[in-house]
């Protein structure tokens, strides 16, 4: 199958609601079997989260078919609020996404955290990606990697 290209565009406030709603729905299967799921909360959380100046939409074809977030910390970066549609997931895209945000020159040397739920297919890519575990609770895995273009 023939992979189309991503962008990653620049996210708005007018996309908030939407992204929140793709979070509801990538991560229901997860919290649920966790026993964390909150209607409500699941998306407010990606609400008061969300920045747009550090919020990529992921575009395929000129269609939004999710969202990843890089922001700048102190002592690192944070990569967080990576969704995907589910008829899109398991294509190359997240790949695809990782490979273009993680090559960016800026981010050389320096260390990107993230967190994953406990049982997400996710992990995975991120391991592909040199990401380690740092630490890991019920809830959450804790991973981080030191960038450098292979």
């Amino acid at each position: 199958m023939h992979q189309s290209p991503i962008k990653l565009v620049q996210a708005s406030s007018i996309h908030r609601e939407q992204l929140a709603e793709l979070r509801a729905i990538v991560l229901q299967k997860d919290l649920t079997r966790l026993g964390r799921f909150d209607e409500h909360n699941v998306r407010q959380r990606f609400r008061n989260a969300f920045d747009p100046s550090h919020t990529w939409l992921i575009k395929m074809e000129e269609k939004i078919v999710g969202c990843v977030a890089l922001k700048p910390e102190l002592d690192h970066y944070t990569l967080e609020h990576f969704y995907m549609y589910p008829d899109v997931q398991g294509q190359g895209i997240g790949s695809q996404t990782l490979h273009q945000l993680l090559t960016q020159p800026y981010l050389q040397g320096k260390v990107v955290q993230l967190n994953v739920l406990q049982g997400s297919p996710a992990k995975r890519l991120y391991e592909r990606f040199g990401f380690k575990l740092d630490s890991e609770d019920e809830v959450d895995i804790f991973m981080s990697c030191t960038i450098s273009i292979k």
